[in-house]
């Protein structure tokens, strides 16, 4: 337990590894946004922080309603997500450029 703790400890210090953290918004296309049920279905590419090395089409759970307001079924996205108790969750939404 000792080892693990000084692990995360070092970890942070002297950063995570690249394979386990992605700062880049991650691209995407969203093909359903259900306000009623606060989700979104988005197809993106590999999401590496989550160790999701082909992209794939998931349902997303949102961390604020009003993100859904900013994208529409066929938009272009760029949106980053989280896990937050197990269930992958949209943090950010942009149009993609």
């Amino acid at each position: 337990m000792k080892k693990l703790v000084l692990a995360m400890a070092l970890s942070g210090l002297l950063g995570a590894s690249p394979a386990l953290t992605q700062t880049a918004m991650i691209d995407g296309t969203v093909t359903k946004v259900d306000a009623s049920a606060s989700k979104i279905t988005i197809r993106h590419g590999p999401i590496k922080k989550f160790e999701m090395d082909d992209g794939m089409t998931m349902v997303f759970a949102v961390k604020d309603k009003s993100l859904l307001d900013k994208a529409k079924s066929g938009d272009k996205i760029k949106f980053d997500a989280e896990n937050v108790n197990g269930q992958f969750t949209v943090t950010k939404i942009e149009k993609a450029k």
